[in-house]
């Protein structure tokens, strides 16, 4: 029979072997274990009858439609957990960690297989990940306004050793009316989060975390409301850069796409823009005017991070001035002045 462990053991064991599925393709798409494979064991349709059956006839009828419809499959089945097995094993899970993962589990180990049912499935996975994100964390919060370069910062700062949290990264989107250009496809909340849960169990929380500061949504998807409250109570290193250097990497970052989707992302803001400074970005964009548009742009997005920046705590905003275009040299001033204000 299948091994059952709990989630911590799960966790351990998926750094060495693969995980499973058996859910439903659509199940699987709304959210699943970061690098899990899919072997659903039934289909979308499939799953729906079984449902309906169990709900209106009996569990016993629906017991019996569902082996009519794995039977025929479960070669194919055990095909498939071969291909993605490493040393003849493999993890699996299912919702609650019941039927679906115990058959499948029995019919791998059957075949010769080693397998580690995850106790209480995806439910359990899930329970784990909000309680991680509520543990306690050392965050230090970079902000700034739009342009001065937080993202590139945080990577400097990974490169010196520091704990890095890259919300945007993990989210496929930079933050802004903008933020989807030039990034692939935004994942659900719920991948968004399992993905993010990946990172956040690799760091130390007793030690500095850095994370940007960010609205609790990003693009499509939103940071999980037990760390988002906690990046609202940590110490915020507010930045300003020169509004040159902003304008320069706007353009830098954003001049090569296409002027109708630069167009189409203004076209977002355009009632909070306003009707004039709406018609003449685009108009400066038509004509490859690049800083013109940038610079229209920045007021809008100045206006919205003071807007944003009034509702904190005063006492938790520590102001930096940078200098120069930098971000390695930035990122030494940023960890100069939280070494001096004890932020370390």
């Amino acid at each position: 029979m299948p091994t059952v462990v709990p989630i911590e053991k799960f966790l351990e064991l998926s750094g060495r072997y693969p995980v499973g599925d058996v859910r439903t393709p659509a199940e699987f798409a709304q959210g699943h274990f970061p690098g899990a494979v899919n072997i659903p064991l039934f289909t979308d349709d499939e799953r729906a009858l079984v449902g309906t059956l169990y709900k209106k006839k009996s569990p016993r009828t629906a017991f019996d439609e569902g082996l009519r419809i794995t039977g025929p499959k479960m070669v194919t089945y055990v095909e498939q957990a071969r291909r993605i097995a490493r040393d003849n094993t493999l993890l699996l899970y299912c919702w609650r960690g019941g039927m679906r993962s115990g058959s499948m589990g029995w019919l791998f180990e059957t075949a010769g297989m080693k397998v580690y049912l995850l106790e209480g499935g995806y439910k359990a996975f899930r329970r784990h990940l909000r309680e991680s994100f509520a543990r306690p964390a050392h965050l230090i919060v970079i902000g700034g306004m739009t342009g001065s370069g937080k993202t590139d910062i945080l990577h400097e700062l990974k490169k010196k050793g520091e704990q890095v949290i890259d919300l945007e990264g993990r989210a496929h989107h930079k933050g802004s009316a903008f933020g989807s250009l030039g990034q692939p496809e935004q994942p659900t909340t719920e991948q968004f989060e399992n993905d993010l849960f990946t990172d956040w169990r690799e760091l130390d929380l007793s030690q500095p975390v850095w994370v940007e500061d960010e609205s609790r949504s990003v693009g499509r998807v939103f940071i999980p409301e037990e760390l988002f409250r906690q990046m609202r109570e940590a110490p915020l290193v507010a930045v300003t850069l020169d509004l040159q250097y902003r304008i320069d990497r706007l353009v830098r970052d954003y001049a090569l796409f296409d002027p109708d989707a630069l167009t189409a992302s203004i076209k977002k803001i355009e009632k909070r823009l306003g009707g004039l400074n709406t018609k003449n970005c685009i108009r400066a964009i038509r004509e490859n005017r690049f800083r013109e548009a940038a610079a229209i742009l920045l007021k809008y997005y100045d206006k919205s991070y003071k807007h944003t920046m009034a509702s904190r705590k005063t006492e938790k905003i520590f102001p930096l001035q940078l200098h120069g275009n930098d971000p390695a040299d930035h990122a030494r001033e940023i960890l100069d002045h939280a070494r001096k204000l004890n932020l370390l």
